[in-house]
């Protein structure tokens, strides 16, 4: 097999792995992409390489403009995740404009704060789902992932997940 049928069977495998994947997960992939583009930028702005810098923090752009579009915008909590999405792409514009490092660091910094926060939302559906037959939620907010929701309720000012996923699409 030559270079390039190797490359392109690799192609072809990285893509069926992301059209196969649940999007609990896709989610997580999003957000470790988008953390690993901005620790190459970082890398890229000491290097003085601004190219790369720049293709770097495009890529992480694309990734959010990505999470912004999946919100489902009927749901308060929805609207504070986009306004959140909103500010860190802003700011990635200004890391962008003047290669800042410390703007990308500190965007970073919110996206595996972000990407910590949903694999344990994640973790703890999934543990709850196997453990009780789910029940209705009691004022469900849904949290719009790629292709599929995740309900949590309010309880007392504070954000649980609900007993189970609730799929819309």
């Amino acid at each position: 097999m030559n270079m390039s049928a190797q490359a392109q069977a690799y192609d072809h495998y990285k893509k069926a792995s992301v059209e196969t994947v649940s999007s609990e997960k896709l989610l997580i992939m999003l957000f470790d992409g988008a953390i690993r583009f901005l620790g190459n930028a970082e890398i890229a702005i000491d290097e003085k390489n601004i190219e790369h810098a720049h293709n770097q923090i495009v890529k992480t752009e694309d990734i959010i403009v990505e999470l912004m579009s999946t919100l489902d915008m009927q749901y308060e909590i929805s609207s504070s995740l986009y306004t959140l999405y909103e500010y860190m792409y802003r700011r990635l514009i200004e890391a962008n404009i003047g290669k800042d490092r410390a703007i990308v660091g500190e965007v970073k910094s919110f996206l595996a704060q972000m990407r910590d926060t949903w694999a344990e939302a994640i973790e703890i559906i999934k543990t709850e789902n196997k453990v009780s037959a789910p029940e209705a939620p009691v004022n469900p907010v849904p949290v719009a992932v790629p292709s599929k929701t995740i309900a949590y309720n309010a309880v007392g000012g504070a954000v649980k997940p609900a007993a189970g996923l609730n799929i819309k699409g």
